[in-house]
């Protein structure tokens, strides 16, 4: 039997409107019960959906007409030891608590309290029929899934945990670990624990209903029916899920939000359950929700009900379009009517017989979904298979490495402390009875015994391949030495006019050419290894001083370093001097040294010095990389060389060297202009010049600025101009070359 679903069309609350209705229930024919649902379809309103189902509700159906034609009528298969499942499904505000619950009064009472009401009448009738013989117990446990987290209603608040009660699977259903369950006698005691449990429930408002359910609430009704030995048991739960939330629509906050995530998971989840039944397919995402996990559709034994709730309005549309298609899906979903187990009283087992062959073992259990499986489109391929003829068979066969099973032999094994040697393996392939080499065998871990062993001789094995003694070899390689020092012998003595002075050895004396030979071929190798050695040595002394004399190097220009920091510009160029003969011709260390005496008042001296350094520089093309003095600390980034990188290369303009008196000479025309360049303070004029970017030109306004603006504060000569913060010899030096290669 396939899963029952129903359709029931909500009425129209206060402020919705009668021309907002779309939704409307239909017959296939008249005098037919009403069984399909009809809706428009959002993007062309002349056309027209309709979905099939077992029964559909109109607007006006009460509770009782619902309860009298879909409920009642299982009730005599619960009391068979079938079990009942009904669940409501649909949108958030579409009447499923109330057609699970219902209200107060008792017309408008929904589905689980007539469940109880027709349990208990039912089970006094079945006492009174059979005179007491037959006893019927009620008990209830009622659970919701919040949060994906499974929490007791019956129980206080305070006693939840933050991880809820955890599932286990027994006997193919699943069950709650500490789920507590109550004994219920009468309808009075139902009605106490129930308002009690509901109000333990989390609902809460949204824009779309004042008291929505927030969370899945899951009512077993546990109908134990006992006749002397005999117990039967069997459950009817009824499941009142959350709806699905358009967070859009309903306007949550931050906590309704995690509540709306949980809660659309979890009915995806079960649309996806329900779409792969429908398939046909072999795994179903039941363990990726704990909501599908207990409600396990498809696996469960009995009967199922689905209620389809829908809202007929407008606003409603698309939601209302999904659930219909999620509920004509599950209307192919078999379930299997099957009657639970009576199980007789018995005093408890011992565990005494558990072990040994006696025991006979249960056969496997089939599929949980094997009736499902030939319902989809795996059912289709199965049938297209069936339809097609055999295949022939092939007349060839595949090579396999694999040889025909020998007959048995008798094997009999020796005593353990025989003498008797053990018989080799007999080898898969006929190739390893060949007179190769044994294939090695896979390492095994050393036991006490293979340690203990003593290593077996090789020499008989490696006797059969090596045939050739260490005496012969040397004599090979003594005899090749030979030859190749007798042919140099001969081609010196060709260059030099001399004929060479054969000796050859006569075969009556094979061992004086013998000894003579080594002594030739030892003296040769001495003289080349002692002079190897003293090439090494010299070369090892080279860099080890050329080592030395860098490291003194960077000594000295780290001690000036700090001395400038300090301020003591005498003591720094006094070491940067010491530390020039170490790195010669280094332009931008005589750059240093040449400010620093600029700054202390020797600037003819530097003149004169510089002149004689430069003309060494450009003998010396050594250049030391990696050193202290390659850190120019006066040129700023905008200002770099333009002989660093390869944009640098190409705007580089080729020009003669600048002489250091035309530098230093204030009647210059080109050094009049670049001092009425940087005296004007035109930021745009100053970056004009080679080598000042944006930076560097800012700053040396600033700097001007801090300086006034009368006679004081402008640059008479280029000296004073490097000796501003910022700029330096090779600043200054480019921007005058700027000017000269421009020809302005």
């Amino acid at each position: 039997m396939s899963v029952r679903v129903v359709a029931r069309i909500r009425p129209l609350l206060e402020k919705e409107l009668e021309k907002d209705v779309i939704v409307r229930a239909d017959r296939v024919e008249d005098g037919k019960p009403l069984t399909l649902v009809k809706i428009p379809s959002p993007k062309n309103g002349a056309e027209e959906f309709s979905f099939a189902f077992n029964s559909v509700y109109e607007q006006s159906t009460s509770q009782e007409e619902l309860f009298t034609a879909e409920v009642a009528p299982h009730m005599k298969a619960l009391f068979q030891g079938l079990d009942v499942t009904i669940f409501a499904y649909g949108v958030t505000g579409t009447g499923k608590t109330h057609t699970m619950r219902g209200g107060l009064r008792l017309a408008e009472r929904g589905v689980i309290p007539r469940l109880l009401s027709n349990v208990f009448r039912r089970g006094k009738k079945i006492m009174k029929d059979t005179n007491g013989a037959t006893t019927v117990v009620v008990a209830l446990s009622y659970y919701e899934i919040y949060n994906d987290k499974v929490y007791d209603l019956l129980e206080p608040p305070e006693k939840r945990t933050p991880a809820g009660l955890p599932l286990r699977e027994k006997d193919g259903k699943t069950i709650v670990v500490g789920l507590s369950e109550r004994s219920c006698d009468d309808l009075k005691d139902f009605e106490r624990l129930y308002i009690e449990a509901n109000n333990n429930r989390v609902t809460a408002s949204t824009k779309l209903n004042a008291h929505s359910s927030r969370s899945h609430a899951i009512l077993r009704v546990k109908v134990t029916q006992m006749t002397g030995d005999t117990v039967k048991e069997s459950t009817a739960s009824a499941i009142d899920l959350a709806g699905s939330e358009d967070n859009r629509r309903t306007d949550n906050g931050k906590e309704r939000l995690v509540e709306s995530a949980a809660i659309n998971k979890s009915l995806f989840v079960l649309s996806q359950c329900i779409d792969a039944i429908s398939r046909g397919d072999k795994r179903i995402p039941y363990r990726e929700s704990k909501m599908t996990r207990i409600l396990s559709l498809g696996q469960n034994n009995g009967i199922t009900v689905m209620i389809l709730n829908l809202a007929p309005i407008r606003s409603y549309h698309l939601d209302t379009l999904s659930s219909l298609n999620v509920s004509s899906r599950a209307k192919r979903i078999e379930v299997r009517e099957i009657e639970n187990e009576i199980v007789y009283k018995q005093p408890p087992r011992t565990n005494s017989g558990l072990g040994g062959a006696s025991v006979q073992r249960q056969p496997l259990r089939p599929l949980n979904n094997a009736h499902n499986v030939h319902t989809g489109a795996l059912a289709a391929k199965t049938a297209d298979k069936a339809e097609k003829p055999d295949k022939p068979v092939k007349a060839f066969a595949v090579y396999t490495d694999k040889k025909p099973a020998a007959p048995a032999r008798a094997v009999v094994a020796p005593a353990a402390n025989t003498s008797v040697p053990r018989q080799p393996l007999q080898s898969k392939r006929p190739s390893e009875t060949s007179d190769s080499l044994p294939r090695p065998s896979k390492l095994a871990r050393p036991t006490a015994q293979s340690l203990l062993r003593l290593p077996q001789p090789v020499n008989a094995v490696a006797s059969n391949h090596i045939t050739i003694t260490p005496d012969q070899i040397e004599a090979m390689v003594e005899k090749k030495v030979a030859e190749i020092l007798a042919t140099r012998a001969a081609e010196a003595a060709a260059a030099a006019g001399t004929a060479p002075q054969p000796q050859p050895a006569p075969a009556s004396e094979p061992t004086v050419a013998a000894t003579a030979t080594p002594v030739e071929i030892s003296e040769e190798v001495k003289r080349r290894l002692e002079a190897l050695e003293r090439r090494i040595e010299s070369e090892s002394r080279g860099d080890n001083a050329a080592d030395d004399n860098r490291s003194e190097g960077l000594r000295l220009l780290l001690q000036a370093r700090r001395a400038k920091e300090y301020g003591d510009d005498a003591g720094a160029l006094h070491l940067y001097e010491k530390a020039l003969p170490y790195f010669p011709g280094q332009a931008k260390l005589l750059g240093k040294i040449e400010r620093l005496r600029v700054k202390l008042g020797l600037a003819a001296a530097a003149a004169d010095d510089r002149k004689q350094r430069l003309g060494s520089a450009e003998e010396d093309a050594d250049y030391q990389e990696g050193t202290e003095a390659d850190i120019d600390e006066d040129e700023d980034v905008a200002g770099r060389s333009p002989a660093r990188g390869k944009a640098g290369k190409k705007r580089g303009l080729k020009v003669k060297p600048v002489e250091e008196a035309e530098l230093d000479d204030p009647t210059s025309p080109r050094v009049k202009q670049l001092l009425d360049i940087v005296n004007s303070r035109d930021l745009k004029l100053i970056k004009g010049l080679r080598g000042f970017g944006a930076k560097k030109a800012q700053d040396l306004v600033d700097c001007l600025s801090l300086k006034g603006d009368g006679e004081s504060g402008q640059i008479e000569s280029l000296a004073q101009l490097r000796m501003l913060p910022g700029m330096g010899g090779r600043t200054v030096e480019r921007a005058y070359e700027g000017l000269v290669a421009s020809g302005v």
